[in-house]
C-alpha cells in the first residue's frame, strides 16, 4: 500500500504527525509513505522509517515574488512530480486550502478532515472521504485518528512512537553537563524576557551545566550573543541544520525552550525539556513525550514585579525535577 501524506508546516505541526505513520506501519506492514512538506522542514520526514520518498514544496519562498521566472519553473516541476505518481490514499493532514490544492494534485483516494473538523472547511471540498474528529483532542490524537479511518485500522492504545531513526545521529550519552537554551520563536509574545535567560543562565552555570544557544536568523543571534556576552559558560552555537540540532539535543541533559518547533523536537527524541507557554495553551499542541515538562501562564507564581509571569526560580526548579525524574 502507498500513501501520500500532504503536511506541509510548521515544524511542531510536522512533527505531530511522526506517531500516526508509526501506528500505521504496525498495523498494516505493507504500508509505505511519500511526504509532501515545505523544503525547510524536508529533514523531518527523512527521519521516520516508514518514509520512502519526501516531496519538497516551497509555497513560503514562492509567494514571497510569484512573478519570479525561477519560481514559476520549480512550481511546474512540482506540479510534474505529482501527477506522475499513483498512491492508494493521498491524506491531507492540514486541512488548509492550500494543502487540499496540493492533495487535489495527486492521484488517489483522497482523504481529509470534513467541513467542521478542518481549520479551513473549504478544504473539505477536495477531498473524496471525508472524516469529522473532535476538536477537542490533542492534535497528535487527531492526526492518529485521521489515519485509523482513512486507512482502516483501529488506532492503537500504546505509547506515542515518533518513528524516529535515532541511531543515524551517533547521539549517544555525552559526559558533559550541558544544557540547550531555545530562547527565540516566530511570535514576539511567545518570547520569555532576555534578562529572565541571562538570570537562568547564572544559575544553570553555578549547578556546573555548560549552556547552548542556538539561533536561526539575524534577529536570533543577537538575541542568543546578549545572553552569551553577559554569561561565561553559555556558547553561541553556529547556525545548524535540524540533524544537527536533533544530534545536539540528543547529547544534551535538558533542553529548555519556549513554544517553538524545536520544543517538538526535544519532545519527539526523547530529550527531557522543559517548555515555557507564555501565550499558548499545551492542551491542545503542546509538546508530548517521554521526560517532558511544562510551564503555563496559568501556574506562574504571582510577581506583580515581573510581566512575563514565569520567574526564573520556576524554571529552575522544573528544569532539577525533570532531570531527576529522567534518571
Amino acid at each position: 500500500m502507498r500513501v501520500l501524506v500532504v503536511k506541509t508546516s510548521s515544524m511542531g505541526d510536522v512533527i505531530h504527525a511522526l506517531p500516526a505513520l508509526t501506528d500505521a506501519a504496525k498495523q498494516l506492514p505493507d504500508v509505505t509513505f511519500d511526504w509532501v512538506v515545505e523544503e525547510a522542514f524536508a529533514e523531518i520526514p527523512e527521519w521516520h522509517r516508514a518514509v520512502q520518498t519526501v516531496i519538497p514544496v516551497a509555497i513560503r519562498r514562492w509567494r514571497k515574488n510569484v512573478l519570479s521566472r525561477r519560481h514559476w519553473q520549480e512550481l511546474k516541476q512540482f506540479f510534474g512530480d505529482m501527477r506522475s505518481n499513483e498512491y492508494d490514499y493521498v491524506i491531507d493532514v492540514q486541512g488548509l486550502v492550500k494543502s487540499a490544492l496540493i492533495t487535489r494534485l495527486a492521484h488517489g483516494d483522497r482523504c481529509g478532515l470534513n467541513y467542521s473538523s478542518c481549520r479551513e472547511p473549504l478544504s473539505a471540498l477536495a477531498y473524496q472521504r471525508r472524516y469529522e474528529i473532535t476538536k477537542n483532542l490533542h492534535a497528535i490524537q487527531r492526526i492518529r485518528q485521521l489515519f485509523g479511518l482513512s486507512l482502516n485500522y483501529s488506532v492503537p492504545d500504546a505509547d506515542l512512537d515518533y518513528g524516529l531513526k535515532l541511531f543515524q545521529w551517533n547521539g549517544g550519552n555525552s559526559t558533559e553537563r550541558s544544557i540547550v537554551f531555545v530562547h527565540s520563536a516566530s511570535r514576539a509574545e511567545k518570547l520569555w524576557p532576555i534578562q529572565y535567560w541571562i538570570d537562568l543562565a547564572v544559575k544553570v552555570g553555578n549547578e556546573g551545566y555548560n549552556i547552548k544557544l542556538l539561533w536561526g536568523n539575524e534577529v536570533e543571534q543577537q538575541r542568543a550573543q546578549l545572553i552569551a556576552d553577559k554569561v561565561d559558560y553559555c556558547r553561541v552555537m553556529p547556525m545548524m541544520n535540524l540533524s544537527a540540532i536533533a544530534q545536539l539535543f540528543q547529547r544534551s541533559t535538558v533542553v529548555v525552550g519556549v513554544d517553538t518547533g524545536l520544543a517538538h523536537l526535544a519532545a519527539a527524541i526523547g530529550v527531557p525539556a522543559v517548555t515555557l507557554y507564555l501565550s499558548t495553551e499545551p492542551e491542545l499542541i503542546g509538546t508530548r513525550g517521554q521526560h517532558q515538562s511544562c510551564i503555563t501562564m496559568n501556574q506562574a507564581r504571582p510577581n506583580q514585579d515581573s510581566m512575563a509571569g514565569i520567574d526564573v526560580h520556576q524554571v529552575w526548579e522544573k528544569i532539577m525535577s525533570t532531570v531527576f525524574n529522567s534518571t
